[in-house]
């Protein structure tokens, strides 16, 4: 049976069963799971109870993740536990928890275990650690993805409902693909790193694994927010899910462009879940992802493999044989670059920004990929180690250089019953976004959950309404949903509540002489107007400021009154500037119009 973090909150409320005998059945899972190289330290099972039970007696059952367990990768900083990063020689133990840990722990989740990983974090197959391989959770001979391996497949076996990964290169992405789950890989400095031992601190972020992208959402809502202890930490609007947008466009590459290295199931795994976005009401864009691949390609050629050497300098100076002989290999290597060729890098990556930008800003909302190219076993990985790691990073290496936010997620079985995963990638601060879409994709595939083959729960309906935090907003023009303007909306954690209409009584007008080309909503006596097609959008109170600095004359923001008699803020114009403009009410909305 799958216990999510839902399913646990509700159960733990009603008082169905109680914190303790929650962890109790984790531990029992842990020893029916018997895989010795899934955690480096499990913690004591008496301790963990006891903490459970102290949470049980304080009776504050509304907390948000009231006595949920959860694991954490091991170069993430618990209390009380020793921090290894898969290396015994570089290992201590820390006084206090990491920034995201004690949040999870403020709202009344429990840790059970630190996960094994390839060490220092340095790879994305998951074989790189001296404590062992982590069991991939459908085949054995397979490799379970990394470096957060211990942490993928906890989550998968049905061990613990969310734990705690780090992305760097793909790292809370690619174990994610490979053992049918979700990985949530936030914006940079979403979440804070403070406690976090580094791969590239500039390019470090932790990720969340989860049964369900609800689950991913309700442990990151909690472990994100700004921490001035992290100097990469950034002041990024969260936001929350909506309703799945009608109007999406997904970039993905150009036929020829698409690198499977002879996986054929991969491959047609991808046509599959093209196909299943179509269906759902996407846009598939087909574009020249050639400048993502170069910027991939960057961060294994370019000063970031010196970045990566930092952290085991010493190690490598005083005891290099302490190191993983692959792991050593790569930050050997990160010692030759020169300055001269550090700022070659940066400046070609600037270039490569640049297109990135204009490709998210004009031509799609966000890249549908597949989350790994193909899949190797542990034998093949262990014979060519470097190479076929990199492989495994073709769609996941640009994304923290570019400062895209990524969502991992199951797309199908292959033919042999294997997972085949996809990734949606949007620029960073657009991490709500693509959980709505995402939540909608996987609910569709009605994959079961992880490897332990329990259904998926009935996807939740999301409010309509704005919560307390929050403003309704209707939208008639450029912000709809995949037209130019809807970036500001996203970009400040705005999420689409509902598409409906106005009540009958407005007109629409096309403004004259607006960039990008905008339509004014007028209100007009009853009787004379029309129902005009609408969105309405909940955008957070602290970014609604933000929003409205950037609205000019003739529009104005006002009370819309909807369909239903409703009254929300939204667009309104001035009535002086619609003499000469032309009177589009007969078309019902602005999409009509410029579809014309």
């Amino acid at each position: 049976m799958a216990e999510t973090v839902r399913d646990i909150l509700a159960a733990h409320r009603a008082g169905a069963t109680t914190p303790s005998e929650t962890v109790a059945r984790c531990h029992a899972r842990i020893r029916a799971h018997a895989d010795p190289a899934l955690f480096i330290t499990l913690r004591d099972e008496a301790e963990a109870i006891a903490e459970a039970r102290a949470l049980e007696k304080s009776g504050n059952r509304d907390l948000p993740l009231y006595g949920v367990p959860f694991a954490v990768k091991d170069n993430i900083d618990v209390a009380g536990l020793p921090t290894t990063a898969a290396c015994p020689a570089f290992t201590y133990k820390p006084e206090h928890d990491a920034t995201a840990v004690a949040k999870l722990r403020a709202a009344g989740a429990i840790v059970i275990g630190k996960t094994n990983l390839d060490q220092f974090a340095t790879g994305l197959v998951g074989v790189r650690s001296p404590y062992g391989i982590p069991r991939n959770t459908f085949d054995p001979e397979l490799v379970p993805g990394g470096s957060s391996s211990g942490s993928a497949t906890s989550v998968a076996a049905g061990i613990v409902p969310f734990s705690l990964g780090t992305d760097t290169a793909g790292s809370g992405r690619v174990p994610a693909g490979f053992n049918n789950i979700v990985g949530l890989k936030p914006s940079l400095g979403l979440i804070s790193t403070h406690g976090l031992v580094p791969a590239c601190r500039t390019l470090d972020c932790i990720s969340v694994f989860a049964l369900t992208v609800d689950d991913a959402w309700a442990a990151l809502s909690v472990a994100s927010g700004y921490d001035a202890a992290d100097s990469y930490a950034r002041k990024r609007p969260l936001g929350r899910p909506g309703a799945m947008p009608a109007h999406i466009k997904l970039g993905v590459p150009l036929p020829g462009q698409r690198i499977f290295f002879g996986d054929k199931d991969y491959e047609a795994g991808y046509g599959a879940a093209l196909a299943r976005l179509a269906k759902l009401g996407c846009e598939i864009v087909e574009l020249d992802v050639e400048p993502f691949y170069e910027t991939a390609r960057l961060l294994y050629e370019g000063p970031w493999v010196a970045e990566r050497a930092l952290t085991a300098k010493d190690l490598l100076a005083s005891d290099p044989d302490a190191i993983h002989p692959v792991t050593r290999e790569i930050s050997v290597a990160g010692l030759r670059p020169t300055a001269m060729d550090a700022f070659a890098a940066f400046y070609k990556l600037e270039r490569l920004r640049r297109v990135s930008d204009y490709i998210f800003a004009h031509q799609v909302d966000a890249l549908a990929l597949p989350t790994a190219p193909t899949h190797y076993s542990v034998k093949q990985v262990l014979a060519d180690p470097i190479t076929l790691n990199s492989r495994l990073g073709t769609y996941t290496n640009f994304v923290n250089l570019l400062d895209l936010c990524g969502l991992a997620l199951p797309a199908s079985l292959t033919s042999n019953g294997m997972p085949f995963g996809i990734t949606f990638l949007a620029p960073g601060g657009q991490d709500a976004r693509l959980a709505s879409i995402g939540r909608v994709f996987h609910a569709d595939t009605q994959l079961p959950l992880g490897a332990i083959k329990a259904p998926q729960p009935k996807l939740p309906a999301l409010s309509a309404e704005a919560a307390d935090d929050e403003i309704a907003i209707a939208v008639v023009g450029a912000h709809l949903s995949g037209l130019p303007l809807n970036g500001e909306l996203t970009s400040l954690g705005g999420r689409l509540l509902e598409a409906t209409t106005t009540a009958p009584d407005y007109k629409l007008y096309a403004l004259n002489g607006t960039v990008p080309p905008k339509p004014g909503l007028l209100r007009v006596e009853t009787g004379q107007g029309a129902a005009i097609e609408l969105e309405v959008w909940a955008l957070p109170l602290e970014t609604f400021g933000a929003f409205m600095t950037g609205i000019a004359a003739p529009l104005s923001i006002g009370t819309v009154t909807l369909a239903d008699g409703r009254g929300v803020k939204g667009f309104l114009v001035e009535a002086a500037a619609v003499s000469g403009a032309r009177d589009i009410t007969k078309l019902g909305g602005w999409r009509r119009f410029v579809a014309v």
